[in-house]
């Protein structure tokens, strides 16, 4: 089988299902990625530039798309390149279609099926936009908004099959398009993240162990939609209350998703401004490895995990995973994986006293909450685990590159959330937008 994966920022979501994949030589494998240095044994990489950025005069509304589309024109000429130059010609192409990257995938390659992953349909109630309270949705940002997901759905509509990766983010798609999308989440590989007594993480000049009063954050940037303010706050009152306790917090001062920022200024300096932190026990390694994420998670004492509701972050799966004892906002992505006092401690995003207050009732509990830790991890290895879900993934996209819609696997993958409670979806508490 010809299998063609396309990210913009190799491998994406398709770290384990390439390698599944060129490990047998039945297949040939190729993936279509801005340049990166990251590689997988087996599959030939090809990377593209954009030959230009969006202009500055196209409409605002339209920058985006616009650099969606020169985009997407890129991937078609590698797509042709591929084509008629190397004689490959996929039968299945998996694709994140977000940056428009698919949008021409159909016209190069007609006979190919294409399964597009689709993470997240912008909306102006009820999700991310008006969440915050402070933060008034006008008009202005209604129109921006559905306009934003030109690529999406121009990438629904080409698409054969899509998948999700859970319940909550597949429910903000057009309801037209549900049926064609599954809910499978990537996978935790939970025989790598799991607890270990004997791990350690070095901060600053101090070795942390399983056992040490240590708090956890980690973002991929210190931003308000992972909760970075309220986590600052929360953090004051922590290291005032528990003279004891170290924090580390693991991200990178840009911005990922939300309003960029003025010049040289960053949310870390901006809350710095706002809360007094003893700073020989806040520790700032800023992003690190892979392996070293999973040994911050093992030492952790209570990790904080806050977001909108949003993308689900991978780290608080891995982090249930290793067994650390949750700290987690109140909101729909969240309680669609965490039950508050059976596998996580539930506080309201907007309240650092409640998250503080969190935490410290798991550092004065004897055995910080291990039953509570393992649940977490149970809940993982029950419903996320990658030896589960990586084979489905497989048998999903062999059936559509036989052909078979719909796919046969499909029914399998949405039975197995019949565990998720209907709170998930449609009673997330405090939401301020529903």
């Amino acid at each position: 089988m010809n299998i063609l994966f396309m990210h913009p920022n190799m491998p994406g979501q398709y770290k384990h299902l390439c390698r599944a994949y060129a490990e047998n030589p039945a297949h040939r494998v190729v993936f279509i990625t801005k340049p990166k240095s990251f590689n997988i044994p087996g599959v030939h990489k090809v990377e593209y530039r954009l030959q230009r950025e969006a202009s500055p005069h196209t409409h605002r509304y339209l920058h985006g798309i616009e650099h969606g589309i020169l985009q997407g024109q890129e991937v078609w000429r590698m797509c042709r390149r591929l084509r008629d130059e190397e004689g490959f010609t996929p039968d299945i192409v998996c694709t994140h279609p977000g940056w428009g990257d698919a949008l021409y995938i159909k016209d190069i390659f007609p006979r190919a099926r294409v399964l597009g992953f689709f993470e997240f349909y912008y909306r102006s109630q009820g999700a991310d936009v008006g969440f915050d309270p402070a933060e008034a949705t006008t008009a202005d940002d209604a129109a921006r908004v559905r306009t934003k997901n030109i690529i999406n759905l121009l990438s629904l509509e080409s698409a054969d099959w899509g998948i999700s990766p859970t319940l909550w983010q597949w429910s903000v798609h057009p309801e037209e398009f549900k049926p064609k999308i599954a809910v499978l989440h990537d996978g935790i590989d939970t025989e790598l993240a799991k607890p270990d007594p004997n791990a350690t993480f070095e901060a600053n000049g101090h070795t942390f162990r399983p056992g040490d009063e240590v708090v956890t954050y980690i973002a991929r940037n210190f931003e308000p939609y992972r909760g970075f303010p309220t986590f600052m706050r929360a953090a004051e009152i922590i290291l005032r209350e528990r003279p004891r306790c170290h924090i580390i917090a693991v991200g990178a001062d840009e911005v990922s998703y939300g309003r960029r920022l003025g010049k040289n200024q960053t949310w870390r300096s901006i809350m710095n401004q706002q809360v007094t932190l003893d700073a020989s026990r806040i520790h700032w390694p800023g992003t690190v490895s892979y392996a070293n994420l999973i040994r911050l998670f093992q030492v952790s004492a209570a990790h904080i995990y806050l977001t909108y509701p949003f993308v689900l972050s991978w780290s608080s799966m891995e982090s249930m995973a290793c067994g650390c004892a949750m700290v987690s906002s109140r909101t729909k992505p969240v309680l669609e994986v965490m039950q508050h006092e059976r596998n996580a401690l539930l506080a309201d995003f907007f309240s650092p006293e409640d998250v503080a207050a969190q935490v410290m009732r798991i550092l004065e509990s004897p055995d910080r909450m291990q039953d509570m830790r393992n649940a977490a991890r149970q809940t993982i290895v029950d419903h996320y685990a990658l030896k589960d879900l990586l084979p489905l993934h497989m048998s999903l996209i062999d059936d559509l590159a036989a052909g078979r819609l719909p796919p046969p696997t499909h029914a399998t993958m949405m039975a197995r959330h019949g565990h998720v409670p209907a709170a998930a979806l449609y009673d997330a508490g405090r939401t301020h937008a529903a």
